[in-house]
């Protein structure tokens, strides 16, 4: 994957989240399909000059957001569109359904 994200020390916001910010538009654009993979945390650092736990606090922010998924050992990975949401409907359904059953 070539990636077209910058960083500017000089912006007022973290480099954090300008990471978090490109990496969301290239997923939310269809730039990155799904299931593809993201640069590990060391070779994004490398590439952008900047220390790896900010490359680490952008992916654990979109992780918590649904957009990548941690493959373990394989590295991070887009996830589907709405994952996350999809995942929360299916477990209230669930825990609905269960309570309907106990009465």
């Amino acid at each position: 994957m070539k990636t077209t994200i910058r960083v500017n020390r000089k912006r007022p916001e973290s480099m954090t989240k300008q990471i978090t910010d490109q990496l969301t538009t290239l997923i939310e654009s269809g730039a990155m399909t799904v299931g593809s993979y993201l640069p590990s945390e060391r070779e994004m650092a490398n590439s952008l000059k900047v220390a790896r736990n900010v490359v680490r606090g952008s992916y654990e922010n979109l992780m918590k957001a649904g957009q990548i998924q941690s493959e373990g050992r394989k590295g991070r990975s887009v996830r589907a569109a709405g994952g996350k949401r999809r995942a929360a409907a299916t477990s209230k359904q669930s825990s609905t359904g269960a309570k309907a059953r106990k009465k």
